[in-house]
């Protein structure tokens, strides 16, 4: 089983990447001279940390008897 202090720290990691590549993605849509290739792969890297950082926290939730 994977700790949960070590869960929680690479949700953390994840996050500020994420934060980074949405601030990466504002700064070059507001540029206007982007190239349009680059932005749809920072906008999949970004969509992919959050996905990951999702099944992360599902971790931490304990399973709940139905």
């Amino acid at each position: 089983m994977i700790d949960v202090q070590e869960i929680q720290r690479r949700i953390i990691e994840l996050d500020v990447e994420h934060r980074d590549l949405d601030a990466v993605i504002e700064m070059l849509t507001r540029d206007g001279h982007s190239d349009q290739l680059q932005l749809r792969r920072l906008k999949k890297r970004k969509l992919q940390l959050k996905d990951h950082i999702t099944l992360l926290k599902m971790q931490l939730v304990p399973d709940v008897p139905a």
